[in-house]
């Protein structure tokens, strides 16, 4: 009423403030903006509860280095081990190598990049020369819950093919190249230093050579404040130790089966798909099997194994159920090291039942809040634009008389 009839009674005072149509459109102006930005707000609250808003911030800055490093081919890389791992070897660090690769990734072409994060093995921290032998192919789930995504990855020894396996999972990070920025697929574990208290902790030995602890087996796995110094961050906020190298799309496809060759299983036999020639995770099944059933006595043994369990990667278990997984855990684990499991849902088709219910309620409920936060800001603006309308201009008055 006090805006049709042009007077606005402030305070308590008796006297009449005149409202003008100027100071109309004004509050006008600042009720859509508060529409706007109550429409805006809903819409992120809602991305952000379907898991929907980017987590870029938690992949932390890699600094470039001013000085420039001539290196292109993996024995450049080798020759700076010494300036890389400085207390020791580089057991279970492979995130140095990727921190040193990715702290002058400006410098380089993506084609220069690729070839020299073929230089390491992603699991051990050991040296290596790509080529078609040692290129694994790997099927591993996204961290996000999103699915399981194919790639490749280089190994010193068929044994990193169990570790990936049990403990390394997908996630991207951007990085910035002489060719401009691009999404890559990386190799990620979890943050040892989420308990650091466990690098403290004896163990036996799996080559029979006594106890030990990861202090002294893996002295680049260091700690400060709960972080893990050197390693560069994935978009979840995982530790990256590794490339995982883009597959043919071809093994990517929703109806991709497993290509390695017929009949029983042939570890070492090589497979070529659209161009690639590479080694299968399949042909390794039964010796993997067989190497936990010997306490992983092969490859690095537990070294590894033992950092990458302190923390492991958890997946969101809704969207591995949908997936269709026969029976879906929580969290990347190995039960011969006590803790490291954390909770399984033995039915997995009751899981899946169960996920989906509360994933199609979770959406709904987005959809729901999402539309009534629409629907009232909709309704505020048209009252006020009604408003606007019906307003007189107060006669015998200037426009900014108040």
């Amino acid at each position: 009423r006090q805006l049709e009839t042009g007077i606005l009674h402030v305070g308590a005072g008796p006297r009449p403030v005149r409202w003008t149509r100027t100071h109309t459109h004004m509050a006008a102006q600042r009720a859509l903006l508060a529409a706007v930005l109550l429409v805006v707000a809903a819409g992120r609250g809602a991305a952000a509860a379907s898991g929907q808003v980017s987590t870029s911030r938690l992949a932390n800055e890699v600094p470039q280095v001013r000085a420039v490093w001539q290196g292109s081919e993996v024995t450049d890389l080798f020759k700076e081990y010494n300036n890389i791992f400085r207390h020791g070897n580089r057991n279970a660090a492979s995130h140095l190598w990727v921190h040193f690769l990715l702290e002058r990734s400006e410098q380089m072409t993506n084609t220069r990049l690729l070839n020299l994060f073929g230089g390491f093995c992603a699991v051990s921290g050991s040296p290596v020369r790509p080529s078609d032998f040692n290129r694994y192919k790997l099927t591993l789930d996204r961290v996000d819950g999103s699915g399981k995504v194919a790639g490749f990855m280089h190994y010193c020894c068929w044994p990193c093919v169990c570790d990936t396996q049990d403990f390394i999972r997908v996630d991207t990070r951007r990085v910035a190249t002489s060719d401009g920025e691009k999404t890559y697929n990386f190799a990620v574990i979890g943050n040892p230093c989420d308990h650091e208290e466990e690098l403290s902790k004896p163990f036996q030995d799996a080559f029979g050579r006594g106890m030990s602890m990861l202090r002294r087996d893996a002295p680049e796995v260091r700690c400060k404040d709960g972080v893990l110094e050197g390693a560069p961050l994935s978009d979840h906020g995982y530790v990256i130790i590794g490339l995982f190298f883009d597959a043919p799309a071809a093994l990517n496809a929703p109806t991709a089966l497993a290509v390695a060759g017929p009949g029983a299983e042939q570890p070492g036999r090589m497979t070529e798909v659209g161009g690639v020639k590479f080694q299968d995770e399949k042909e390794y099944e039964a010796m993997c099997e067989d190497r936990k059933r010997n306490g992983y006595n092969s490859g690095m043994g537990e070294i590894f194994r033992r950092v990458a369990s302190i923390s492991p990667v958890q997946i969101p278990p809704a969207l591995s159920a949908i997936a269709g997984a026969s029976e879906v855990y929580v969290s990347s684990c190995d039960s011969s090291l006590p803790g490291s499991c954390k909770e399984a849902l033995p039915d997995g088709q009751a899981a899946a039942k169960r996920a989906t219910g509360r994933l199609v309620w979770s959406e709904a409920s987005n959809m729901i809040m999402l539309v009534i936060a629409c629907g009232l800001a909709g309704a505020f603006a048209a009252v006020v634009c009604a408003r606007i309308l019906a307003a007189p201009q107060s006669p015998g008055h200037k426009d900014d008389e108040l």
